[in-house]
């Protein structure tokens, strides 16, 4: 969808949108057990826009309740993979639908800017749908090399009842990346939105119950994480947790499993992603615009975003001088105007958090300068690979360089650090491209290009990047599936009667 309309027309749309407010369980819309709101907040403005139910344990307790009965009596989990194909992919159509109303309803709750929503979020969300919608009738399981007299069948079968926790900077599109092999395995979810973000991800429960989607198999019960995350994280009837967000947040999913009854849990966390740019990088200009995209597509709030800038020596003055050139190009300012490519960070707490990096330490290339909840691109020359700014993810639009002298100093440099989620490495050599991607310790390496593979490569970190499985890609799957060997005996006294 490149058909972008004016400010003025979005604006119209953002006037006349009915806002979602209430949990969604049991193919219903119902306030919070406790009758209790929260606000959600246009970051852009300060703006309330709505107020959210407040859900706590006893609705999570009601969700779960909920999900494991429309999962034991099978009104999902035993439809023909087909069955589900063909709702999942209604559920796309109306998301194409309704593709504008959602895309300006994202940008007011998140400071998304509509540029970013209308031409990557909601069409790699549809996709997303329709790829998992699509392979889970194309999915063949196994029969093991077993003896004459015996048959092993190895199958996968839907893990049962799963909450899913979602980040605030892709609030759709982490949905899709979730409910779209969740669903599509045959399981009941929980979604559980981020509390600065919780109306698409309602709007988009209330799309799938007209797709055809069964009550009870996609709950959203918004609400803050104490509340409801480690009632989810802790309690007894979910069989797994697929949890997107910080480092620190996933590490307490993992003891709520250890201390309740062992559910699985994936996690796809925090990122210091460098991206390499050696003396023989080919086309410069291009490089720079690969590098300013990388930091500050969606404002940097984005774990796979180029933090560190690692630059040879030999290239570095005239590779900034056109980073800096392209980063003039992306204007900060209203999210609603499509001409800009910078909106606002997505909430007062963590545009203080980014704030608090600025204006010390490192000397300034470019930016520096917040305002109202606004950051500027920043650019930083850092010469301490201690410093704060290259060690810790700040989540904003801030951009590190380190200057290195060769390509072993430069794949060293890249590897310390505590994350390895994604890396990209430029350069016109094949060889030093390849023995880079290898030694890089991230779960995703591109070559001469800033990305993040796409819908049919898995997406998961090394080391406190990631934990327990991957999203995206066929692998997505093994995260709502148990593997189950059937083994039968054939040899001709295996039926006769033992007195």
């Amino acid at each position: 969808m490149s058909d972008l309309l004016t400010k003025e027309e979005y604006k119209a749309i953002a006037a006349g949108l009915s806002l979602p407010s209430q949990a969604f369980i049991d193919g219903s819309f119902r306030p919070a057990k406790s009758g209790r709101t929260f606000d959600t907040i246009n970051p852009a403005t300060g703006v309330v826009l709505a107020k959210i139910a407040a859900c706590d344990k006893a609705d999570v307790d009601f969700a779960v309740e909920k999900a494991r009965d429309s999962f034991e009596d099978g009104r999902w989990s035993r439809l023909h993979p087909r069955e589900r194909k063909e709702i999942l992919i209604r559920l796309a159509k109306l998301i194409r639908q309704n593709a504008r109303e959602l895309a300006v309803l994202e940008s007011l709750d998140s400071g998304k800017t509509i540029f970013d929503c209308e031409t990557v979020d909601l069409p790699e969300t549809i996709n997303c749908l329709i790829w998992h919608a699509e392979l889970i009738d194309k999915i063949y399981d196994q029969v093991s090399p077993a003896s004459d007299n015996h048959i092993a069948m190895i199958v996968r079968e839907p893990i049962g009842v799963v909450g899913l926790v979602l980040p605030w900077n892709f609030p759709l599109l982490m949905m899709a990346w979730k409910i779209g092999p969740a669903l599509a395995a045959g399981c009941s979810v929980i979604v559980k939105p981020a509390e600065e973000t919780s109306m698409t991800a309602l709007r988009m429960a209330e799309l799938a119950m007209e797709a055809g989607i069964p009550a009870g198999v996609l709950n959203v019960v918004p609400g803050a994480g104490p509340e409801v995350g480690e009632p989810l994280g802790r309690h007894m009837d979910v069989d797994a947790v697929s949890f997107t967000g910080s480092t620190e947040t996933g590490r307490r999913f993992l003891r709520y499993a250890a201390e309740s009854n062992l559910k699985e849990v994936t996690l796809e966390m925090g990122g210091k992603n460098p991206a390499v740019v050696l003396d023989d990088a080919e086309n410069l200009d291009r490089v720079a615009a690969h590098i300013v995209n990388g930091a500050f597509w969606n404002m940097g709030e984005n774990c796979s975003a180029s933090s560190r800038l690692i630059v040879q020596k030999g290239v570095k003055d005239a590779l900034l001088k056109r980073i800096i050139a392209h980063a003039r190009e992306w204007p900060a300012g209203d999210p609603l105007d499509p001409v800009n490519r910078v909106g606002a960070l997505v909430s007062k707490a963590h545009y203080d958090k980014v704030c608090s990096y600025l204006g010390w330490g490192p000397k300034i290339l470019l930016g520096g300068k917040a305002d109202a909840g606004f950051v500027e691109p920043t650019i930083l020359d850092v010469s301490d690979r201690d410093a704060a700014h290259v060690r810790e993810e700040i989540f904003g639009p801030v951009l590190a360089v380190l200057t290195v002298d060769s390509f072993d100093d430069a794949i060293s440099l890249a590897n310390d650090t505590e994350y390895g989620l994604a890396a990209s490495i430029f350069t016109a050599n094949v060889k030093r491209a390849m023995r880079g991607a290898r030694s890089i310790r991230a779960g995703t390496v591109t070559i001469n290009a800033f990305g993040e593979g796409d819908i049919s490569t898995p997406f998961g970190g090394f080391k406190a990047s990631g934990f327990g499985g991957r999203d995206n890609g066929i692998h997505a799957h093994d995260q709502y599936t148990q593997v189950k060997t059937i083994w039968v005996d054939l040899s001709d006294d295996a039926d006769e009667a033992v007195d």
